[in-house]
């Protein structure tokens, strides 16, 4: 399969991830002889900085995410298995990769390891989420920078229901910090195309605000609205040089995962 990344940083820590098979080229004062002598075959040390890439995924589990249209998934769901899908991906091309939850306030954060047994600790962690108060996306982004001290591939995946003002200053930051930002907004349909046709009570999710509106009155006002706000958020993220996925619940997962890997291989 296509990676994810094309530039690897190869370096030295002291920190043991796990072991690898010996191959033609590795040095012999790296070769584990405990193992060897317990299996009688010759493996390798593996540490940290010997992955490809240092990878953060962060995840918004805000009660918005918890939105869906009558006979699909929710928004949190199908970010999930994003999350997981590209945990595994990375992890298979021995990158590190870290784990972080967020709503108000940067709820769990894991670091990036690149052990297949961390693997497990982070898909158990994203199969137990629930989604948790409000949103303040820019807030979190800014304990996410301070939790990323050497440059690598920072993966957001929210609705970005926020402040986009402020959450558009929060990612140039990590931008600037050289780092490769990827969006993935994840939206229900309904939530673009607002195709109710009755009147009725609308709840915000996260305030538990009601309002009664007939739709059909608002439609063209709210997509209007929808359209402005989302050609803002991907127009300054790609003039940033972050990469920008809009992804709809309707949308086949493995589809939606295969088109981002294609564009992605692109770009590298």
């Amino acid at each position: 399969m296509v990676g994810l990344h094309k530039s690897p940083y190869h370096g030295f820590s002291v920190e043991f991830s796990e072991h690898r098979p010996y191959m033609q080229g590795d040095q012999l004062k790296d070769i584990d002889w405990k193992v060897y002598a317990k299996s009688d075959r010759y493996y390798i040390k593996q540490y940290e900085e010997e992955t490809n890439l240092i990878a953060h995924i962060f995840l918004d589990v805000s009660k918005s995410m918890d939105f869906k249209n009558q006979g699909s998934i929710t928004k949190l769901e199908y970010a999930k298995i994003l999350a997981a899908s590209l945990s595994y991906m990375l992890i298979q091309q021995q990158d590190s990769v870290g784990l972080g939850l967020f709503s108000d306030r940067l709820e769990t954060y894991l670091p990036p390891k690149s052990s297949r047994i961390y693997l497990k600790n982070i898909l158990t962690e994203i199969n137990n989420v629930t989604s948790s108060n409000k949103t303040n996306t820019a807030d979190c982004l800014s304990q996410v920078s301070e939790k990323i001290k050497r440059r690598g591939m920072v993966i957001l995946i929210s609705d970005f229901f926020d402040d986009i003002a402020k959450v558009l200053s929060a990612l140039k930051k990590l931008h600037y910090k050289k780092n490769d930002v990827i969006l993935f907004q994840i939206l229900d349909p309904i939530e673009q195309s607002f195709a109710f046709d009755r009147s009725g009570v609308f709840v915000d999710l996260e305030s538990g605000e009601e309002m009664t509106t007939q739709p059909l009155q608002i439609k063209a006002s709210y997509r209007e609205a929808f359209i402005e706000y989302l050609t803002k958020l991907k127009k300054e993220c790609l003039s940033f040089g972050i990469e920008y996925n809009l992804i709809n619940t309707n949308e086949p997962f493995d589809t939606a995962l295969l088109s981002f890997i294609k564009r992605r291989s692109k770009l590298l």
